[in-house]
């Protein structure tokens, strides 16, 4: 199956080069240096995974994540400058699920992309293939992997390939310790590494969520020092 990656990027250079490598592993591209006109155009043709540059014109790398995260849960790249932590973790907090920083390495970005595809293909069990992983029942949680389908007290819950990932690992031994590195493996794979703080950002996200569907939600416990858990039901 051959991917589309789209790119936005007021850079055009970054375009060029980034969608020379890209096509040369196999991938289409589509690239925008403007987040407005990528926004009609995702809207109409959706892609496979997205990699957006936080510092646009007009229409930024945020205001873009959050248009397009009102109707889907498309897995998004973040490009960040070299120092601008604020932009990394609101980023995250707005459901990125992952962000790299500039000046960054193509055969990085690349790798990402992979790992995020073979996640997402993972997650939702494109191929249809083999016996299919049974729905995770937790009280008032049901998670089934083959359709990437959360819901909480039967409403559904939208989540991202690594939100899902992450809440996977916790309900699926509820009331034991999860630490940030065995959640970040969970999530990301064994070879790639993320800050810390992508991992609390990520749990963040996953609260707001839950507590949008049920305000009393607390299933997700936090130790501090330690790591977070699922509460037992």
């Amino acid at each position: 199956m051959q991917h589309t990656i789209a790119l936005v990027d007021d850079d055009r250079n970054i375009l060029t080069s980034v969608s020379m490598a890209l096509e040369t592993e196999g991938y289409k591209v589509r690239s925008y240096t403007d987040g407005s006109e990528a926004l009609r155009s995702l809207s109409a043709q959706p892609v496979d995974l997205a990699v957006l540059d936080i510092k646009m014109p007009r229409m930024d790398g945020m205001e873009l994540l959050r248009r397009l995260r009102e109707g889907s849960n498309l897995p998004v790249i973040f490009l960040t400058s070299k120092d601008d932590e604020v932009d990394e973790l609101l980023g995250l907090r707005m459901g990125a699920d992952d962000y790299i920083k500039k000046p960054f390495s193509q055969r990085l970005l690349i790798e990402r992309i992979r790992s995020l595809l073979r996640r997402e293909r993972s997650s939702r069990d494109e191929t249809g293939e083999g016996p299919r992983e049974q729905p995770l029942l937790r009280g008032s949680l049901m998670m089934d992997p083959g359709r990437h389908l959360v819901t909480w007290r039967d409403e559904p819950v939208n989540l991202t390939v690594t939100e899902f990932l992450i809440l996977k690992a916790l309900a699926q031994r509820p009331g034991h310790v999860k630490n940030r590195d065995q959640l970040m493996d969970a999530a990301y794979g064994e070879h790639i590494y993320v800050d810390d703080r992508t991992i609390d950002s990520h749990i963040k996200r996953l609260r707001k969520k839950f507590k949008q569907a049920d305000g009393d939600f607390s299933q997700i416990e936090t130790l501090y020092g330690v790591g977070y858990r699922y509460k037992d039901a």
